[in-house]
C-alpha cells in the first residue's frame, strides 16, 4: 500500500465492534510501555495459598481513534480470556502521528511489545534491528499464512500480513448494460488486453452531447461519464511497470529498475488514458479513495484498487442500489497482480517475544477476524480457503460479496495464480522514500507538462538514492 494506505481503519470499526460481542472493553488502567508492569512477568505467593504466576502484559500497537481502539480492546479480550498467561493491551494512535510516536518510542527504547507496521517500513525497520525474527512463530502449527505474505529481510521472516489482498478491477454493471457492451472477464485465461480496455472504454466514455472519443464533435472537455480510472498510486502503479515487461526493482530488490524502457512505457500508458485516449479522469496520484470517487460517485465505469474496497465501502454502495462486478485486471504483455497486506511485527526491544507472537498468531488465525473476512476487508490468509470448496463458500457466499462464481474467479483463483506477486515492500528496502519521491515525481507527467521519460530519467539518480535509504 502507499504510505497512508490505512487498509485497517476507517470503515473495519463495525468489523471489529462485531467481532467483540459479548466481550468488555478494557477502558481502564492503561500501561505505559515504558513502565515496570509493561513488560515483567511478576509472582506473588500469598501465605495461604499456592504459587500463583500474573499474566504477562504485552502492548499492541495500532494506527486508529480511540474509538477503534477500544473496539480492537474487545477483539483483544477473548484472547485474554482464552488463556491464563498472556494479557493485551491495546494502545491506538492517531494514523497521522503513528509513525512519529513509533520513532520517537523507539528512541526512549520504549516500543511497545508487539504492534501494526506501515508495509513499507518492515524492511527498513528490520534492517535497523528493530524488529524480532519470526520465522519460528507457526513452528508446528498448521495455521501458518501463505509464503507470499511473509516480510523477509536477509531471508529472514520478520512479519507476516494479516490479510492477502490484491488489486482488481471493478466495474458498475449498469454502465455496461445501458451500452450494451459485455462485461469485464472475471477469467484470466481471458483478461483483456491493454489495447481491449482502451477500446471498451472509449464505448463507455460519454461527453454531455452523448459522443464517444474518437467521434466526430466528441468534447474531452465536456465528459459526464469515463470509462476507466486505473489508480496510479506508486505502489499500484507498479503493476503496470511490470505489465508492460519492467518494474521497479529486480526481483531481489536490490536494483531499481524504473527508469528501463519497458517500465518508463507501462507508466505513460496509464498517463495517456487522460491525455491521449480521453477515456479516464484525471488523477494524481495522492489520495486514497479511487473507488470512492470513480465507481461510487457513479462517473466511471471500471477502475482498479485493491480487494478489500468490498468491505470498506462497496457494502454500502451495494445496499445502497449500486450494481457492480469484480473482474481480473487488463495485461499489456505480461498477466500481473499485487499482493499485499498490512504487517504485525514483533519489536526487538520488548522482553517477552513469545508471548507476544503467541498473541499475533491468534490474532492472525480466521476464526479470530471472522467478521474482517466475512465483511470482505480482509482475505484469508490459509491456503486451504483457496483450495477447499467447503471453505470458499463459507467465505464468499454471503451477502457482502458479488456472486460466488464471479468473486471465486476474478478474487480467490486470481489470488492464486501466477499473476499474483507480491508487492516490493515484502522484500525492498526504503520502499517507502522510493515511493513518495516517485509520487513527487510523477506528478507533471499525468497533467501532461512532462512525459514519464523526461521525468524519470531526469531524477533516475535520486530514485536510485531514496532506494538506497540515502535520501
Amino acid at each position: 500500500m502507499k504510505k497512508g494506505k490505512k487498509l485497517w481503519v476507517g470503515l473495519i470499526l463495525a468489523a471489529l465492534a462485531m467481532s467483540a460481542i459479548g466481550c468488555g472493553n478494557n477502558g481502564g488502567n492503561t500501561v505505559s510501555p515504558g513502565s515496570d508492569t509493561t513488560n515483567t512477568l511478576a509472582t506473588k505467593t500469598p501465605a495461604t495459598s499456592s504459587p500463583k504466576t500474573e499474566k504477562v502484559k504485552i502492548i499492541y500497537s495500532m494506527w486508529g481513534s480511540a474509538e477503534e481502539g477500544n473496539a480492537t480492546q474487545g477483539v483483544a479480550d477473548q484472547f485474554n480470556a482464552s488463556q491464563d498467561k498472556i494479557e493485551v493491551e491495546v494502545q491506538a494512535i492517531p494514523w497521522e502521528n503513528y509513525m512519529t510516536k513509533l520513532n520517537t518510542l523507539a528512541t526512549a527504547g520504549q516500543l511497545p511489545d508487539t504492534g501494526m507496521l506501515q508495509e513499507g517500513g518492515v524492511i527498513q525497520w528490520s534492517s535497523e534491528g528493530m524488529l524480532n525474527d519470526v520465522s519460528a512463530m507457526y513452528e508446528g502449527s498448521d495455521s501458518k499464512p501463505l509464503d507470499s505474505l511473509a516480510y523477509k529481510y536477509q531471508g529472514n521472516t520478520v512479519a507476516y500480513a494479516a490479510a492477502n489482498e490484491i488489486l482488481l478491477l471493478y466495474y458498475n454493471k449498469d454502465m455496461f448494460d445501458k451500452a450494451n457492451v459485455p462485461y469485464p472477464p472475471s477469467s484470466l485465461d481471458q483478461a483483456w488486453t491493454w489495447e481491449e480496455l482502451v477500446a471498451t472504454a472509449k464505448k463507455l466514455t460519454i461527453d454531455k452531447n452523448g459522443k464517444h472519443p474518437g467521434e466526430d464533435g466528441f468534447n474531452s472537455q465536456s465528459i459526464v461519464q469515463y470509462g476507466i480510472s486505473i489508480e496510479n498510486l506508486p505502489w499500484q502503479l507498479e503493476t503496470w511497470a511490470l505489465s508492460n515487461g519492467g518494474g521497479f526493482y529486480s526481483n531481489d530488490g536490490t536494483e531499481v529498475r524504473v527508469g528501463e524502457d519497458a517500465s518508463i512505457e507501462g507508466i505513460q500508458k496509464v498517463a495517456d488514458l487522460y491525455l491521449k485516449d480521453h477515456v479516464a479522469p484525471l488523477s494524481v496520484g495522492q489520495t486514497d479513495d479511487g473507488i470512492q470517487r470513480t465507481i461510487i460517485a457513479g462517473t466511471v465505469a471500471m477502475a482498479t484498487n485493491g480487494q478489500w474496497n468490498v468491505g470498506t465501502s462497496l457494502n454500502t454502495a451495494k445496499d445502497e442500489g449500486l450494481n457492480y462486478g469484480v473482474a481480473v485486471l487488463p495485461y499489456m504483455k505480461n498477466k500481473v497482480t499485487l499482493n499485499t497486506g498490512g504487517a504485525n511485527v514483533v519489536f526487538s526491544q520488548t522482553k517477552h517475544p513469545e508471548e507476544a507472537m503467541e498473541w499475533l498468531k491468534w490474532y492472525n488465525s480466521e476464526e479470530n477476524n471472522w467478521a474482517l473476512i466475512s465483511s470482505g476487508i480482509w482475505m484469508p490468509t490459509l491456503d486451504k480457503w483457496y483450495k477447499d470448496e467447503t471453505l470458499t463458500r463459507k467465505w464468499v457466499e454471503n451477502p457482502n460479496f458479488p456472486a460466488y462464481d464471479e468473486y471465486k474467479s476474478a478474487v480467490v483463483d486470481y489470488a492464486q495464480s501466477s499473476a499474483a506477486r507480491p508487492a516490493s515492500w515484502f522484500y525492498t528496502n526504503y520502499t517507502t522514500d522510493f515511493n513518495t519521491l516517485l509520487g513527487s515525481i510523477l506528478g507533471d507527467v499525468w497533467t501532461g507538462k512532462t512525459t514519464a521519460q523526461e521525468a524519470i530519467s531526469k531524477n533516475l539518480d535520486a530514485l536510485k538514492t531514496a532506494h538506497a535509504g540515502n535520501q
